[in-house]
């Protein structure tokens, strides 16, 4: 007969008083598989921890996206957030569901460019943009939107250079309810920046010429009636323009900020209930255009989603490789996934999955990550079954920002895997070497 493993006993403070809506418990859900695929298959052949992504649900999101937006609005055209999850593989899937590309640097622009999409149908923003980028998008019709007046001033001269016109759109923010404002972006709209700015486009005749107006006024954003707030000042400022300084201007885009189901730190609950649905995001976009624009041809819309489209395709499998008591009586687990592979962990409570079948005793626990940093810690408080030195678990969701700002610090990045629309798993990443970060320096 086996030997029964040890539990420890629990000692949980109870407290007494009023109900809290909040409270109380519910003992956490297993994972066993992902799309059909075991999970312990999928570390026994690619290693832990281990980025897992799923095909079929980007499709579904996306498909999800066209239905909101095109079913109430027919001028639309999504364009990827690359920022968001530039995986090559990844990036693939969205074009083929019809998706354009935004990009925010040269790096991006050239890695949608080997992806395969031509430059008209690339969204260049960006803060800092290069020359010698600048100078390409231009060359290969891409729609640039100009941040400040210095990078005005470089598409005069590149227009020179190329011998041609440039087609431009004017990045803008303003005030639409969003706290703090997203002001750094842009030229804003309260103070008269924006309208002199377009001034001074107007002017380079024969350079530039002004065919869109641009706004990204945040991100996570739960409320529809921010859009509804921010896209009306964008079509009014938009018919302003046109109409006071005869400009062909065609399109508008509201950027992104559409919330996934990760859980912030600051929300209580976080739930279908609490993030607005992409029809409840498209209404308030598309309804606002429609009362603005009234009976004219309303102009072309593009929407920039990433986080909402992404966050829920992603897992990452990390495996317990020590478990400790803290001084406060608190147990701690020691996970091979830190925040080297979870930027996004400052923000969010990831939801977590034990792999396999638990009984018993639940209590609150810290997870740390394997880095030598007081800092790594991936949630600090979970509720979770008594879980010992090489279980598994699943952290979900994970597919928004965390595999363009992971690091190689300590400890080697792992490997991805996308779980294909014939439900096979495929590397779409292989884990590095120490030989690959090497194989860059100066020996």
């Amino acid at each position: 007969m086996a030997k029964k493993i040890y539990t420890r006993p629990v000692i949980q403070r109870q407290f007494m008083g009023a109900a809290n809506k909040f409270g109380g418990f519910v003992v956490p859900e297993s994972m066993n598989s992902i799309d059909g695929i075991e999970i312990n298959e999928l570390i026994a052949e690619f290693g832990s921890p281990l980025f897992v992504f799923s095909e079929s649900t980007i499709r579904r999101k996306m498909k999800e996206l066209k239905q909101a937006f095109g079913t109430r609005y027919p001028h639309y055209q999504p364009a990827w957030s690359y920022k968001t999850n530039y995986l090559n593989a990844i990036c693939k899937v969205f074009h083929d569901e019809g998706s354009w590309a935004e990009v925010v640097s040269g790096y991006e622009y050239k890695k949608a460019r080997k992806n395969g999409i031509p430059g008209n149908k690339i969204i260049f923003n960006g803060p800092y943009k290069k020359y010698e980028d600048l100078k390409l998008a231009a060359s290969e019709g891409a729609r640039i939107h100009v941040d400040h007046l210095d990078e005005v001033s470089d598409l005069i001269k590149i227009s020179e250079e190329l011998g041609k016109e440039i087609e431009i759109a004017i990045r803008i923010n303003m005030d639409s309810g969003m706290y703090p404002v997203w002001s750094r972006f842009g030229f804003n709209l309260e103070t008269g920046h924006a309208i002199e700015a377009v001034r001074k486009i107007s002017f380079s005749k024969g350079k530039l010429k002004l065919i869109g107006v641009h706004s990204h006024i945040g991100t996570f954003i739960l409320d529809t009636g921010i859009y509804k707030k921010g896209v009306k000042k964008i079509c009014e400022f938009y018919k302003k323009i046109r109409d006071e300084f005869h400009l062909p201007l065609s399109y508008i885009d509201v950027g992104g900020g559409f919330a996934s189901p990760s859980k912030l730190k600051a929300q209580y609950m976080a739930d279908s209930s609490t993030i607005p649905s992409l029809d409840a995001y498209a209404e308030a976009i598309t309804s606002t255009i429609y009362d603005v624009f009234g009976s004219e041809e309303p102009p072309l819309l593009f929407t920039e989603s990433g986080r909402a489209l992404i966050d829920e395709a992603g897992y990452l499998v990390t495996s317990i490789v020590a478990s400790k008591t803290m001084p406060s009586g608190k147990r701690g687990l020691v996970l091979d996934a830190g925040v080297n592979l979870l930027y996004t962990s400052t923000w969010y409570d990831y939801k977590v999955y034990p792999v396999g079948q638990y009984s018993g005793t639940y209590e609150q626990v810290v997870l740390y990550g394997p880095l030598c940093m007081n800092i790594d810690v991936v949630r600090e408080n979970v509720l979770l079954p008594s879980m010992q030195r090489g279980d598994k678990m699943v952290l979900y969701p994970i597919g928004a920002y965390n595999v363009t700002q992971w690091m190689q610090f300590i400890e080697m990045r792992p490997a991805i895997v996308m779980i294909d629309k014939n439900k096979k798993p495929v590397i779409i990443r292989r884990a590095e070497t120490v030989d690959d970060v090497n194989s860059i320096e100066n020996s």
